[in-house]
């Protein structure tokens, strides 16, 4: 059969045989399956994951009750939430319809049913379903407007941008946690321009990247005469990105005694200059980000455990580059191209030796260390490509196949060893596992030689 002519997959939960034959006649559209029972039903969910769902409340081992509908609904529900269930109930029976709808049900209709209304209620859940899942995977692919300059396909990286796009309009402050190099300062900024604040100042400032002895006076400002060689009074980060943003960077090496001032300014919102008195109100959202653990710094007594929930009203963690499938490359490429042009060498690009090196390097010092290995080798490459040895990389020995072919009989291989270990070798229980049939795990189990 055409897959274009496909039609699709309809579950119908129904224990009488009589209304089985008068709904596969109905609904002679879709490819109808049948369970009879909680088992049945269960398995055949996961074996041909439907869109949409006819359930009949009534089932067996409590065939006169609806006990057991309504905890097969609500198992589905948890399984599966974006199925379409539409319960089947009596004629009178509004009080258990209404029910179920409350349950997550999609819609509902009474026995006996008229064949063309049913017809219609399961077409238009099959409608919804299909608009549902064409958003799902147009909001997957989509990276906000706000986080100018990132590039990603990875679904881990992609729900972070979808959580920066929701905080950015808030008044919260936010702890991004991730190794150094994976973009904090990028997402910080995101945060800004996507805020009430952008059109004020985005003040960054980098904690561990100033000695203690002056890191204070860089926070907090100073009165003319505070110290030797204060010349004139001078206005700290802080106060400096009032009405705005103030990014500090590595929050995790700021100075215990620091610790205790900043928390006072959180608190009160207001500040002192060194060698002044006089305490200046300031009006800044604080975004904090730091590489390290902080609740190991808490236990070891390096970080304030008050500090740290003042900071952390909402957290965000960034994965890794090494997590972030298919990112290394996309990057990469996008470099190739920024740097060429910037050094006046167009037409340049990466060798097969080149991209296999960059998909297996597991780049500890994330996106920084990928952008310079990339402006490296545009700089010292010859000719028009870059080689694994222009990056300083080794080509891994065995490249991971991109074959779809090989890739999904490798998974379906790790996957039918997994479920038979867990069933202990039952093939009914592994089958129902995998959500396939028993059959179809006879035939798998015979092609990688696992009998």
């Amino acid at each position: 059969m055409n897959v274009a002519d496909k039609r699709p997959a309809l579950l119908v939960v129904e224990d009488d045989r009589g209304l089985q034959r008068q709904i596969r006649w109905s609904l002679a559209d879709y490819d109808v399956v049948f369970a009879e029972d909680r088992d049945s039903a269960i398995a055949a969910l996961r074996r041909i994951e439907p869109a949409v769902v006819t359930l009949d409340l009534g089932l067996p081992p409590t065939p006169d009750t609806t006990e057991q509908g309504f905890r097969i609904l609500e198992e589905m529900l948890s399984l599966a939430p974006a199925t379409k269930v539409v319960v089947l109930t009596g004629q009178n029976d509004r009080a258990n319809a209404v029910r179920a709808v409350a349950l997550g049900a999609y819609d509902f209709f009474a026995k006996p049913f008229d064949a063309e209304v049913l017809g219609l209620v399961v077409a238009r859940a099959f409608r919804l379903a299909d608009l549902e899942r064409e958003n799902r995977r147009l909001q997957a692919s989509r990276v906000p407007d706000s986080v100018e300059g990132l590039l990603t396909r990875d679904p881990g990286m992609l729900k972070v941008t979808r959580q920066i796009e929701r905080l950015a309009p808030t008044q919260a402050s936010v702890l991004l946690l991730g190794d150094s190099g994976t973009g904090k300062e990028l997402l910080a900024r995101a945060l800004h321009v996507g805020s009430p604040r952008h059109d004020k100042r985005f003040v960054a400032i980098n904690c561990a990247a100033i000695p203690d002895t002056l890191l204070e006076s860089e926070l907090f400002g100073y009165e003319k005469g505070a110290f030797t060689g204060a010349a004139r009074t001078t206005p700290g980060r802080i106060e400096t990105a009032d009405g705005g943003t103030l990014f500090l960077d590595e929050i995790g090496d700021l100075p215990m005694p620091l610790q205790a001032k900043l928390l006072r300014f959180l608190q009160e919102r207001v500040i002192e200059r060194i060698g002044g008195r006089q305490e200046i109100p300031v009006d800044v959202r604080v975004v904090c980000a730091t590489h390290r653990n902080l609740r190991e710094r808490i236990a070891e007594g390096d970080f304030r455990e008050d500090l740290f929930y003042r900071l952390a009203g909402m957290i965000v963690t960034i994965p890794p580059l090494r997590e972030r499938a298919g990112d290394a490359t996309l990057l990469a490429h996008a470099f190739v191209q920024r740097f060429s042009k910037a050094n006046g060498r167009e037409r340049l690009a990466l060798r097969q030796d080149a991209l296999d090196a960059i998909e297996s390097h597991p780049w500890p010092g994330n996106i920084r260390e990928l952008e310079n290995a990339i402006k490296r080798a545009v700089i010292m490459a010859d000719g028009q490509t870059i080689g694994a040895d222009d990056l300083g990389l080794s080509a891994p020995r065995e490249a991971m196949s991109l074959n779809l072919r090989e890739v999904r009989d490798e998974a379906e291989r790790q996957a039918v060893i997994k479920a038979m270990a867990r069933c202990d070798g039952s093939i009914a229980k592994a089958a129902d596992l995998l959500g396939i049939s028993r059959p179809t795990l006879y035939d798998l189990l015979n092609r990688f030689g696992l009998r």
